[in-house]
Protein backbone atom coordinates (compact mmCIF):
# COMPACT_ATOMS: atom_id res chain seq x y z
CA UNK A 1 0.00 0.00 0.00
CA UNK A 2 1.49 3.19 -1.01
CA UNK A 3 0.94 7.13 0.15
CA UNK A 4 -0.86 9.44 -2.49
CA UNK A 5 -1.79 12.92 -2.11
CA UNK A 6 -4.98 14.58 -4.90
CA UNK A 7 -4.73 18.12 -5.32
CA UNK A 8 -8.26 19.03 -6.25
CA UNK A 9 -9.24 16.31 -4.47
CA UNK A 10 -13.14 17.23 -3.67
CA UNK A 11 -13.92 17.81 -7.77
CA UNK A 12 -14.85 16.44 -11.16
CA UNK A 13 -11.35 14.10 -11.76
CA UNK A 14 -9.87 14.47 -8.31
CA UNK A 15 -12.66 12.68 -6.67
CA UNK A 16 -12.92 10.01 -9.52
CA UNK A 17 -8.70 9.49 -9.03
CA UNK A 18 -9.25 9.19 -5.31
CA UNK A 19 -11.88 6.86 -5.41
CA UNK A 20 -9.70 4.32 -7.67
CA UNK A 21 -6.50 4.53 -6.28
CA UNK A 22 -8.34 4.30 -2.74
CA UNK A 23 -9.89 1.15 -4.36
CA UNK A 24 -6.66 -0.70 -5.63
CA UNK A 25 -5.89 -0.50 -1.43
CA UNK A 26 -4.07 2.72 -1.38
CA UNK A 27 -3.98 5.66 1.26
CA UNK A 28 -4.83 8.66 -0.36
CA UNK A 29 -5.05 12.35 1.25
CA UNK A 30 -6.81 14.79 -0.74
CA UNK A 31 -6.44 18.33 -0.59
CA UNK A 32 -9.10 21.00 -1.38
CA UNK A 33 -9.98 24.78 -0.72
CA UNK A 34 -14.02 24.15 -1.85
CA UNK A 35 -13.37 27.53 -3.79
CA UNK A 36 -17.11 29.25 -4.98
CA UNK A 37 -16.58 29.08 -8.48
CA UNK A 38 -19.39 26.68 -8.64
CA UNK A 39 -21.78 24.68 -6.54
CA UNK A 40 -20.09 23.52 -3.29
CA UNK A 41 -23.17 21.44 -2.78
CA UNK A 42 -21.77 19.51 -5.46
CA UNK A 43 -18.23 19.30 -4.50
CA UNK A 44 -19.49 18.46 -0.63
CA UNK A 45 -20.93 15.51 -2.68
CA UNK A 46 -17.58 14.33 -4.05
CA UNK A 47 -15.77 14.99 -1.10
CA UNK A 48 -18.44 13.15 0.93
CA UNK A 49 -17.94 10.17 -1.73
CA UNK A 50 -14.45 9.93 -1.46
CA UNK A 51 -14.52 9.94 2.23
CA UNK A 52 -16.68 7.28 2.62
CA UNK A 53 -14.38 4.78 0.91
CA UNK A 54 -11.90 6.09 3.39
CA UNK A 55 -10.32 8.68 2.17
CA UNK A 56 -8.40 11.69 4.19
CA UNK A 57 -9.11 15.83 3.12
CA UNK A 58 -6.87 18.98 4.12
CA UNK A 59 -8.92 22.03 3.47
CA UNK A 60 -5.79 23.60 2.58
CA UNK A 61 -5.12 26.66 0.16
CA UNK A 62 -2.43 26.24 -2.20
CA UNK A 63 -1.41 29.69 -2.77
CA UNK A 64 -1.96 30.78 0.75
CA UNK A 65 -1.81 28.32 3.11
CA UNK A 66 1.48 26.62 5.32
CA UNK A 67 2.26 23.68 3.07
CA UNK A 68 5.77 23.32 4.62
CA UNK A 69 3.67 22.00 7.95
CA UNK A 70 1.21 20.20 6.33
CA UNK A 71 4.48 18.34 4.89
CA UNK A 72 6.12 17.37 7.49
CA UNK A 73 2.89 16.61 9.43
CA UNK A 74 -0.03 14.91 7.55
CA UNK A 75 1.68 14.36 4.05
CA UNK A 76 4.38 12.95 5.46
CA UNK A 77 5.39 9.82 3.85
CA UNK A 78 3.41 10.93 0.53
CA UNK A 79 5.13 8.87 -2.36
CA UNK A 80 2.83 10.26 -5.69
CA UNK A 81 1.77 13.65 -5.87
CA UNK A 82 -1.40 14.48 -8.16
CA UNK A 83 -1.83 18.24 -9.04
CA UNK A 84 -5.20 18.53 -10.07
CA UNK A 85 -6.29 21.93 -8.32
CA UNK A 86 -6.63 24.77 -10.66
CA UNK A 87 -8.46 27.40 -11.61
CA UNK A 88 -10.41 25.98 -14.37
CA UNK A 89 -12.78 27.09 -17.24
CA UNK A 90 -12.31 30.25 -20.22
CA UNK A 91 -15.38 32.07 -18.78
CA UNK A 92 -14.47 36.00 -19.27
CA UNK A 93 -16.15 36.92 -15.86
CA UNK A 94 -12.97 35.03 -14.02
CA UNK A 95 -10.23 37.80 -13.82
CA UNK A 96 -6.62 36.77 -15.06
CA UNK A 97 -5.55 37.38 -11.09
CA UNK A 98 -7.62 34.12 -10.16
CA UNK A 99 -5.39 31.93 -12.53
CA UNK A 100 -2.30 33.64 -11.72
CA UNK A 101 -2.79 32.97 -8.12
CA UNK A 102 -4.44 29.17 -8.46
CA UNK A 103 -2.35 28.16 -11.58
CA UNK A 104 0.89 29.42 -10.83
CA UNK A 105 1.43 30.91 -7.94
CA UNK A 106 -0.36 27.46 -6.14
CA UNK A 107 1.79 25.47 -8.15
CA UNK A 108 4.91 27.18 -7.53
CA UNK A 109 4.23 27.03 -3.65
CA UNK A 110 3.09 23.08 -3.61
CA UNK A 111 6.83 22.27 -5.83
CA UNK A 112 8.68 23.94 -2.88
CA UNK A 113 6.74 21.99 -0.63
CA UNK A 114 7.13 19.02 -2.56
CA UNK A 115 10.83 19.11 -3.12
CA UNK A 116 11.89 18.87 0.48
CA UNK A 117 9.82 16.04 0.76
CA UNK A 118 12.19 12.44 1.51
CA UNK A 119 9.64 9.96 0.43
CA UNK A 120 7.96 11.70 -2.73
CA UNK A 121 8.50 9.07 -5.79
CA UNK A 122 6.46 10.95 -8.38
CA UNK A 123 4.64 14.33 -9.34
CA UNK A 124 1.82 14.40 -11.94
CA UNK A 125 1.02 17.71 -13.52
CA UNK A 126 -2.21 18.13 -14.64
CA UNK A 127 -2.55 20.03 -17.32
CA UNK A 128 -4.55 20.32 -20.31
CA UNK A 129 -5.07 20.80 -24.12
CA UNK A 130 -5.42 24.01 -23.61
CA UNK A 131 -1.84 24.70 -24.02
CA UNK A 132 -1.80 24.13 -27.27
CA UNK A 133 -4.48 26.59 -28.68
CA UNK A 134 -7.22 26.81 -31.45
CA UNK A 135 -6.07 23.48 -32.78
CA UNK A 136 -5.02 20.44 -30.39
CA UNK A 137 -4.43 17.95 -33.03
CA UNK A 138 -0.29 17.56 -32.57
CA UNK A 139 1.63 15.48 -30.85
CA UNK A 140 3.74 16.61 -27.59
CA UNK A 141 6.44 18.24 -29.64
CA UNK A 142 3.84 20.88 -30.81
CA UNK A 143 4.41 24.50 -30.31
CA UNK A 144 1.97 25.78 -27.63
CA UNK A 145 -0.07 28.39 -28.69
CA UNK A 146 -2.81 29.15 -25.84
CA UNK A 147 -5.53 31.27 -26.68
CA UNK A 148 -7.30 31.79 -22.96
CA UNK A 149 -6.03 32.79 -20.08
CA UNK A 150 -6.33 29.37 -18.86
CA UNK A 151 -4.61 27.97 -21.27
CA UNK A 152 -1.40 30.46 -20.77
CA UNK A 153 -1.11 30.18 -16.85
CA UNK A 154 -1.60 26.08 -16.81
CA UNK A 155 1.39 26.01 -19.46
CA UNK A 156 3.39 28.49 -17.26
CA UNK A 157 2.65 25.76 -14.35
CA UNK A 158 3.38 22.99 -16.32
CA UNK A 159 6.85 24.24 -16.94
CA UNK A 160 7.96 25.21 -13.68
CA UNK A 161 6.79 21.48 -12.85
CA UNK A 162 9.38 20.47 -15.92
CA UNK A 163 11.88 23.03 -14.93
CA UNK A 164 12.15 21.24 -11.61
CA UNK A 165 12.64 18.00 -13.47
CA UNK A 166 15.20 19.69 -15.61
CA UNK A 167 17.57 21.68 -13.50
CA UNK A 168 17.00 19.53 -10.13
CA UNK A 169 16.11 15.93 -11.40
CA UNK A 170 12.96 16.54 -9.39
CA UNK A 171 10.48 13.37 -10.30
CA UNK A 172 7.90 14.47 -12.25
CA UNK A 173 5.90 14.64 -15.76
CA UNK A 174 3.27 16.14 -17.12
CA UNK A 175 -0.22 15.21 -18.72
CA UNK A 176 -2.61 17.09 -20.90
CA UNK A 177 -6.02 16.20 -21.08
CA UNK A 178 -8.82 16.34 -23.56
CA UNK A 179 -12.36 17.44 -22.90
CA UNK A 180 -13.41 15.80 -20.01
CA UNK A 181 -16.58 14.65 -19.34
CA UNK A 182 -18.58 12.26 -17.40
CA UNK A 183 -20.22 12.16 -13.50
CA UNK A 184 -19.58 15.11 -11.59
CA UNK A 185 -18.75 17.13 -14.55
CA UNK A 186 -18.47 20.55 -13.32
CA UNK A 187 -22.13 22.28 -13.67
CA UNK A 188 -20.73 25.09 -16.00
CA UNK A 189 -19.46 22.75 -18.45
CA UNK A 190 -21.42 21.66 -21.86
CA UNK A 191 -22.78 18.38 -20.80
CA UNK A 192 -24.11 19.65 -17.70
CA UNK A 193 -25.70 22.67 -18.94
CA UNK A 194 -27.29 20.50 -21.60
CA UNK A 195 -28.96 17.92 -20.04
CA UNK A 196 -30.08 20.40 -17.44
CA UNK A 197 -31.62 22.59 -20.04
CA UNK A 198 -33.47 19.91 -21.03
CA UNK A 199 -34.74 17.95 -18.06
CA UNK A 200 -35.31 21.24 -16.35
CA UNK A 201 -37.35 22.57 -19.97
CA UNK A 202 -35.00 25.74 -20.37
CA UNK A 203 -33.29 27.13 -22.95
CA UNK A 204 -29.83 25.82 -23.86
CA UNK A 205 -26.90 28.68 -24.70
CA UNK A 206 -24.69 27.53 -27.62
CA UNK A 207 -22.07 29.70 -28.71
CA UNK A 208 -22.03 31.08 -32.10
CA UNK A 209 -19.98 28.24 -34.18
CA UNK A 210 -19.32 26.12 -31.70
CA UNK A 211 -21.69 23.49 -32.47
CA UNK A 212 -18.74 22.62 -35.07
CA UNK A 213 -16.22 22.26 -33.32
CA UNK A 214 -14.31 19.51 -33.10
CA UNK A 215 -13.60 17.61 -29.58
CA UNK A 216 -11.65 14.32 -28.49
CA UNK A 217 -14.46 14.33 -25.55
CA UNK A 218 -12.82 11.55 -23.28
CA UNK A 219 -14.96 9.84 -20.38
CA UNK A 220 -13.21 10.24 -17.30
CA UNK A 221 -12.85 6.77 -16.54
CA UNK A 222 -10.42 6.65 -19.47
CA UNK A 223 -8.76 9.94 -18.38
CA UNK A 224 -8.25 8.06 -14.24
CA UNK A 225 -6.99 4.76 -16.30
CA UNK A 226 -4.35 7.26 -17.94
CA UNK A 227 -3.16 8.70 -14.56
CA UNK A 228 -3.09 5.67 -12.72
CA UNK A 229 -0.71 3.86 -15.48
CA UNK A 230 2.09 6.23 -14.54
CA UNK A 231 2.66 4.89 -11.78
CA UNK A 232 5.02 1.89 -12.28
CA UNK A 233 6.65 3.82 -14.72
CA UNK A 234 7.56 6.57 -12.84
CA UNK A 235 11.52 6.85 -13.16
CA UNK A 236 11.05 6.47 -16.80
CA UNK A 237 8.48 9.65 -17.52
CA UNK A 238 10.28 11.99 -15.51
CA UNK A 239 10.38 15.59 -17.26
CA UNK A 240 8.18 14.05 -19.99
CA UNK A 241 4.69 14.94 -21.37
CA UNK A 242 1.94 13.16 -22.60
CA UNK A 243 -1.41 14.02 -23.80
CA UNK A 244 -4.54 11.85 -22.24
CA UNK A 245 -7.60 11.89 -24.07
CA UNK A 246 -9.28 9.67 -26.67
CA UNK A 247 -8.24 9.29 -30.43
CA UNK A 248 -11.47 9.57 -31.59
CA UNK A 249 -13.24 13.17 -32.12
CA UNK A 250 -17.11 14.23 -32.94
CA UNK A 251 -18.26 17.70 -32.85
CA UNK A 252 -20.23 19.63 -29.84
CA UNK A 253 -23.20 19.48 -32.35
CA UNK A 254 -22.88 15.59 -32.68
CA UNK A 255 -22.58 15.22 -28.69
CA UNK A 256 -25.83 17.48 -28.64
CA UNK A 257 -27.89 15.48 -30.53
CA UNK A 258 -26.33 12.15 -28.91
CA UNK A 259 -27.75 13.48 -25.45
CA UNK A 260 -30.76 14.53 -27.17
CA UNK A 261 -31.35 10.59 -28.15
CA UNK A 262 -30.56 9.29 -24.77
CA UNK A 263 -33.06 11.59 -22.93
CA UNK A 264 -35.89 11.21 -25.75
CA UNK A 265 -35.97 15.13 -26.27
CA UNK A 266 -34.61 17.75 -28.18
CA UNK A 267 -33.12 20.81 -26.81
CA UNK A 268 -34.17 24.76 -27.04
CA UNK A 269 -31.02 25.65 -28.27
CA UNK A 270 -30.25 29.80 -27.15
CA UNK A 271 -27.77 31.00 -29.64
CA UNK A 272 -24.98 33.57 -27.84
CA UNK A 273 -22.34 35.43 -29.10
CA UNK A 274 -18.98 33.72 -30.23
CA UNK A 275 -16.80 33.19 -26.74
CA UNK A 276 -13.04 34.73 -26.75
CA UNK A 277 -10.48 31.78 -26.37
CA UNK A 278 -12.11 28.58 -27.18
CA UNK A 279 -10.62 25.73 -29.06
CA UNK A 280 -11.67 24.90 -32.49
CA UNK A 281 -10.83 22.14 -32.59
CA UNK A 282 -9.34 19.27 -30.03
CA UNK A 283 -8.34 16.11 -31.47
CA UNK A 284 -5.61 13.74 -28.96
CA UNK A 285 -2.70 12.37 -30.39
CA UNK A 286 -2.21 9.75 -28.17
CA UNK A 287 0.32 7.74 -29.85
CA UNK A 288 3.17 8.33 -27.21
CA UNK A 289 0.77 7.94 -24.29
CA UNK A 290 -0.08 4.29 -26.09
CA UNK A 291 3.41 3.69 -26.21
CA UNK A 292 5.26 4.45 -22.95
CA UNK A 293 1.71 4.02 -20.70
CA UNK A 294 0.12 1.38 -22.63
CA UNK A 295 -2.82 3.91 -22.39
CA UNK A 296 -5.82 2.68 -24.61
CA UNK A 297 -9.51 4.71 -23.94
CA UNK A 298 -12.71 2.29 -24.55
CA UNK A 299 -15.17 4.47 -23.80
CA UNK A 300 -17.53 5.14 -26.63
CA UNK A 301 -19.02 9.18 -26.17
CA UNK A 302 -22.79 7.47 -26.13
CA UNK A 303 -21.62 5.30 -23.30
CA UNK A 304 -20.34 7.83 -21.30
CA UNK A 305 -23.21 10.49 -21.67
CA UNK A 306 -25.77 7.57 -20.65
CA UNK A 307 -23.65 7.24 -17.14
CA UNK A 308 -23.33 11.14 -17.00
CA UNK A 309 -27.34 11.46 -17.60
CA UNK A 310 -27.89 8.21 -14.95
CA UNK A 311 -26.06 10.37 -12.61
CA UNK A 312 -27.28 13.74 -13.23
CA UNK A 313 -30.96 12.25 -12.68
CA UNK A 314 -29.86 10.22 -9.58
CA UNK A 315 -28.13 12.84 -7.53
CA UNK A 316 -28.52 16.56 -8.73
CA UNK A 317 -31.67 16.40 -10.71
CA UNK A 318 -34.42 18.05 -8.20
CA UNK A 319 -32.35 17.64 -5.47
CA UNK A 320 -29.16 20.24 -5.79
CA UNK A 321 -29.46 23.77 -6.87
CA UNK A 322 -25.96 23.67 -9.22
CA UNK A 323 -25.88 27.41 -9.33
CA UNK A 324 -25.91 28.04 -5.79
CA UNK A 325 -22.40 28.71 -4.53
Amino acid sequence: MAKYLITGAAGFIGSHLSERLIAEGHEVLGIDCLTDYYSRAQKMLNKNRVSDKGGEFLHLNLAEDDLNTAFEGALNGVEVIYHLAAQPGISATTPFDAYLKNNIIGTHRLLDAAKKSTSLRGFVNISTSSVYGADASSDERAEPKPTSYYGVSKLAAEQLVLAAAREEDFPACSMRLFSVYGPRERPEKLYPRLIASILEDRTFPLYDGSEKHLRSYTYVGDIVDGLVSSLDKLDKIKGEIFNIGTDIAITTGEGIRIVEEIIGKKAKIEPKPKRPGDQLKTHANITKARQVLGYNPTTTVKDGLEKEVEWYKEHIFEKIDLWQK
